[in-house]
């Protein structure tokens, strides 16, 4: 990744213009293009395009990208995703194992850290939590971004935490799911039809109008660039939507889960 933002930088430099014109060329943020070069943000295949064209590289830096080994060209760890996040203009998230982090109270997020194998120390457990909590920032925005949650229903039953901090929980997503801009929907158990049986993932429209996809395992997280593999995740997604409860239908479910309906 850092050998190809070298290349960006250069093939800038002998083009003769600032980062600053090449950003308003592709449409991108300025820090964007420097992130590029410095390595710390993978150059994606539309842009690598994009720049060929404009820089008359010949086809030399989607060459590169396309010839990146995987774990440089999509880079394999949390903190990627976390920091575009903060700048997403739209969300999506497919959970069917916990609710999403940033729909979490204080108490379900530390069952699930207290979850975690290898053990976190209590420490751990509270800086992780705090963490968590602090990405919600989001949803309280002045302008939040669009956002769009499909829960499998036996999330909602899994009881991790006693009765009144459960009930806690699914009070708490009824909050939310009243939020400007969220949408919040559940697919019912009962449903005969299910397009994500391969496991939970999410979506995200950077600032810059990019669009990525994100996953994680067993054996760790993904964040994926591919314009192809975005495009089936974001087809799953579009299917689950249609396949889940609508928003007014998921609220009664979660009213009738509280005893209040």
């Amino acid at each position: 990744m850092k050998l190809v933002g070298r290349l960006v930088a250069l093939y800038r430099n002998t083009a003769r213009l600032t980062q600053t014109q090449l950003a308003g060329m592709t449409g991108h943020q300025v820090e964007t293009i420097a992130s590029i070069e410095q390595g710390r943000r993978a150059l994606l295949p539309s842009l690598a395009a994009s720049l060929d064209q404009l820089l008359d590289t010949k086809g030399a830096l989607a060459e590169a990208v396309d010839g990146m080994p995987e774990i440089d060209l999509i880079p394999v760890w949390a903190g990627e995703y976390l920091e575009l996040e903060l700048e997403a203009l739209a969300l999506s998230w497919y959970n069917n194992q916990a609710v999403p982090g940033i729909l979490q109270t204080a108490s379900y997020a530390q069952a699930v850290f207290r979850n975690r194998i290898p053990v976190y120390s209590e420490e751990e457990i509270s800086i992780q939590t705090a963490s968590r909590l602090d990405r919600q920032e989001i949803l309280h925005r002045l302008s939040p971004p669009t956002t769009s949650f499909v829960i499998w229903e036996p999330v909602l039953t899994l009881q991790l935490l006693d009765e009144r901090n459960h009930l806690e929980q699914l009070r708490h997503l009824r909050t939310c799911a009243r939020l400007p801009g969220v949408c919040l929907q559940v697919l019912p158990l009962n449903s005969r039809t299910h397009a994500a049986l391969d496991g939970s993932f999410t979506l995200l429209e950077t600032a810059d109008f990019q669009r990525l996809a994100y996953s994680e395992s067993q054996r760790g997280s993904q964040l994926i660039a591919d314009p192809d593999e975005v495009s089936i995740l974001t087809q799953r997604y579009a299917m689950l939507r249609a396949q889940a409860l609508n928003p007014e239908e998921t609220v009664g479910l979660l009213d009738h889960l509280l005893g209040e309906q």
